[in-house]
């Protein structure tokens, strides 16, 4: 069956730096746009980046210059390089594998920016 493990989160303090690794796993993953969501407490699921097949990266404004999306086809991971983290970047962050009409999540890692 598909999974996608999400790892990496944690407490980091703001200005700080994580590295958010999802694995996936009964897919083809080379062929599957993969993305990076996340939520925040009382708040609906944003995107935060997406990574084409032939890696072409895009990103919200609010993570902008701050964020790096990547993926490694060998490995069938995508990663997401979080930088200069804020307070308000503080959310559960979900993978999500998707190609036409297919779309799988991951169970959620979460990432807390606090003093």
């Amino acid at each position: 069956q598909v999974q996608l493990v999400e790892s990496g989160g944690g407490l980091v303090q703001p200005g700080g730096s994580l590295r958010l690794s999802c694995a996936a796993s009964g897919i083809a993953f080379r062929i599957y746009v993969m993305a990076w969501y996340r939520q925040a407490p009382g708040k609906q699921r944003e995107l935060v980046a997406t990574v084409t097949s032939d890696n072409n990266s895009n990103y919200s404004d609010s993570v902008k210059g701050r964020f790096t999306i990547s993926r490694d086809n060998a490995k069938n991971t995508v990663y997401l390089q979080m930088n200069s983290l804020r307070p308000e970047d503080t959310a559960v962050y979900y993978c999500n594998a998707k190609r036409a009409t297919l779309g799988y999540w991951g169970q959620g890692t979460q990432v807390t920016v606090s003093s």
